[in-house]
């Protein structure tokens, strides 16, 4: 088989930097207006089943794009269908559909970053890349780092669609009364000698800084920390949960709870905006929400590390067991939900990443991110992104599995315990369920 590319990284600067790197190798594409681009699909089924958990509380963005497809091809409908409230949810109801047979599959499904590569894996998706090909529309307009994401044997099996990477997000009025510098920190031992004066100022009912627990996504926020004192969950299917580095960013956790600094939370995005934690890590897709819905300013920062963010997400993908007709309007809907000027509305609706790298040379979304600098900062992070450990993306089960051990740290068991227990855990599904399949 051939070496498992992730990604690379996308080496910009910042957002105009971005912008003039990006125009000057943007490819063809969908066009701006929204309108399907290159050859017709060729025949092709007259309804598109889409299952989507709405990430970003996405459901009215799709709508929008919904109806522009409908109207740029008259032929086709799309029926857009609850997948689940969650990632893990719509994964679960795709696994379901596949014991049936295909009539029961979408034409179109929401694939996070931790569960299309056991779907493709076991060739239950369609190659997005040969679909492409097919229907004479073009990949290079993809951001290269978010499109090399779904690469697995030579082949794509998702197109990027609600890309997103972790944010530190903190409130601008507690910042300032701390006598914080007006940034997030630069390292997490800086944060820690923050914490004590943010809890001196904001009160003993509110908190520093508020987490996602292990049922929510703490294991994707833990990387940078991992990643920060040398650790990870994984060095490609190796396991190192127990590497020394690893366990000392888990007592560094367990530190900031002995702090009584550090709230982990079900629930962490709407503690933050309800003004009890003064910061939160979160996903750049909740930018929408948590700027609609905070009642004070606050800002975005990059996460500590240099270099050290994950990125996240999900894309769209296509079952391989539908017909071949299915499939070609299937792709043709895909592409079109991700073209410039999609992934621009998309975009500018949740705060997720602009996709096509046509995107950043359009003028509105210029004159968007001028205006919303916390967005301006999700896109300049991207160049300080590294792909996330196999252990928790590509081993099914991962990020459940790796959080369950986070909750356990963050309720005082022994670190190097709990990561020696799921390191022999993750090889064994690594060494029963991937290696044979390699």
């Amino acid at each position: 088989m051939d070496k498992l590319t992730r990604r690379g990284f996308l080496g910009l600067a910042g957002a105009a930097g971005v912008a003039t790197g990006l125009a000057a190798c943007a490819g063809t594409g969908s066009t701006a207006t929204g309108t399907a681009s290159g050859a017709a699909a060729g025949g092709g089924s007259s309804k598109v089943i889409w299952w989507s958990n709405h990430p970003g509380n996405s459901k009215e963005a799709e709508q929008k794009i919904i109806a522009a497809f409908q109207l740029a091809n008259p032929g086709i409908t799309v029926d857009l269908q609850d997948g689940g409230k969650n990632y893990e949810e719509l994964a679960q109801k795709f696994n379901g559909a596949l014991a049936g047979n295909a009539a029961q599959l979408p034409d179109v499904i929401v694939a996070s970053d931790v569960t299309w590569f056991n779907f493709a894996l076991n060739k239950q998706l369609a190659a997005v890349d040969d679909l492409m090909a097919a229907a004479g529309l073009k990949t290079d307009d993809y951001v290269d780092a978010l499109y090399s994401d779904y690469l697995f044997n030579g082949k794509h099996y998702a197109l990027p669609f609600a890309r997103s990477t972790p944010l530190f997000y903190y409130n601008a009025e507690m910042w300032k009364n701390a006598g914080l510098e007006d940034r997030g920190p630069k390292t997490w031992q800086e944060f820690k000698e923050w914490a004590p004066k943010l809890q001196a100022t904001i009160g003993s009912d509110k908190i520093p800084i508020i987490l996602a627990d292990g049922t929510n996504y703490l294991d994707w926020y833990f990387q940078n920390m991992a990643w920060n004192f040398g650790g990870a969950f994984s060095k490609e299917w190796t396991p190192t949960a127990s590497d020394p580095k690893t366990i000392e960013a888990g007592k560094f956790l367990q530190e900031l709870v002995a702090m009584k600094v550090v709230k982990f939370s079900k629930t962490p995005e709407a503690d933050f905006q309800a003004g009890i934690a003064a910061c939160m890590l979160q996903s750049t897709g909740a930018l929408g929400g948590t700027t609609k819905n905070s009642k004070f300013a606050f800002k975005t920062a990059f996460l500590p590390g240099d270099g050290n963010c994950p990125t996240g997400g999900a894309g769209v993908a296509i079952p391989a067991g539908i017909s071949e007709d299915r499939k070609k309007s299937a792709i043709k809907f895909v592409e079109f939900l991700t073209n410039t000027a999609n992934t621009v509305l998309f975009t500018q609706a949740t705060g997720y990443m602009p996709v096509r790298k046509s995107a950043l040379d359009d003028a509105g979304e210029k004159a968007f991110l001028d205006k919303n600098p916390n967005s301006k900062v999700a896109v300049e992070q991207l160049a300080k992104t590294r792909s996330q450990d196999n252990a928790r993306v590509l081993v099914q089960g991962g990020g459940a599995r790796i959080g369950k051990s986070l909750d356990q740290v963050a309720a005082g068991q022994d670190v190097a315990s709990v990561f020696a227990a799921l390191d022999k855990e993750t090889q064994g599904v690594i060494d029963a369920q991937i290696k044979p399949k390699l």
